[in-house]
């Protein structure tokens, strides 16, 4: 009997020692779920570029909505890598020929019915364009995810699977007023879904959507995007992309204060 329970507690000891084992080699290898998951500072990089590469030209629409009101600007835009950016309205016509250029950290505006050029100081970036929901830096992309922010993976508390998530913070010497910005991606192509926008104090103030995916050229993207602040009830901005090329060339002429006054 005695050397029955000694066979037993063996046995016991010898699957103890085994599950140890094997729990240390479950910890120690990372499982495969996570091996195809990028280096966080890729998807960011890619968020950056969505509607840039090295050149871009695209027609636009943006829908504004308040509890009293609704218009729709159309508008073509321009741009060259992260530095440029060239808006003029096209329609309707009490705001056509308005116009906005951006050059690295500066910034014009050209209002046709005064026909006066005003530079943008930086206080003002985070001001509204054209009374939208978008501010004058979510139009040209002053500041950079990339540059201007630290970022890591997240988990929130309504994460799913199919999604990755970022947590991007600004730098101290970033001239940036939302204390963090937290980034959904679509865990197959990195594509946005989503973008939540925090005070210092980690109050939401705004939430991004990106919707609609469409092939522009090479390019795949969310064609609209949606802008929704939390703070102002029945508010939101919709932007559309009718029409885009990407990558092609773009006379450098057009991002001049010379091309501003320009009606067409």
């Amino acid at each position: 009997m005695a050397k029955f329970k000694d066979k037993i507690q063996n046995g016991l000891y010898g699957l103890k020692v085994w599950f140890l084992l094997a729990l240390a080699v479950l910890v120690c290898v990372p499982g495969q779920a996570d091996d195809h998951v990028p280096d966080v500072e890729t998807i960011v990089k890619k968020i950056d570029q969505l509607y840039r590469s090295e050149s871009s030209h695209a027609e636009m629409e943006m829908h504004i909505v308040t509890p009293h009101w609704e218009r729709t600007l159309a508008m073509t835009v321009w741009s060259q890598g992260m530095s440029k950016t060239f808006i003029r309205i096209t329609a309707p016509k009490k705001e056509q020929g308005v116009a906005t250029l951006r050059i690295g950290n500066e910034m014009w505006n050209y209002l046709p019915k005064t026909n006066k050029t005003m530079k943008i100081p930086p206080s003002m970036m985070m001001g509204s364009w054209m009374g939208s929901d978008f501010t004058n830096d979510d139009l040209v992309r002053e500041s950079s995810m990339l540059d201007d922010y630290t970022y890591q993976y997240v988990t929130p508390k309504d994460a799913v699977p199919e999604h990755l998530y970022i947590q991007l913070v600004p730098k101290e010497d970033s001239p940036i007023v939302w204390g963090k910005i937290v980034a959904a991606v679509q865990s197959d192509d990195y594509i946005p879904v989503w973008q939540r926008f925090y005070d210092e104090k980690g109050n939401l103030m705004r939430v991004m959507n990106f919707k609609e995916i469409k092939t522009f050229g090479d390019k795949i993207t969310p064609s609209v995007i949606e802008m929704i602040p939390q703070n102002k009830e029945g508010h939101k901005t919709v932007v559309r992309w009718l029409n885009a090329t990407f990558d092609s060339d773009i006379d450098d002429k057009i991002f001049t204060r010379r091309n501003l006054q320009k009606r067409r």
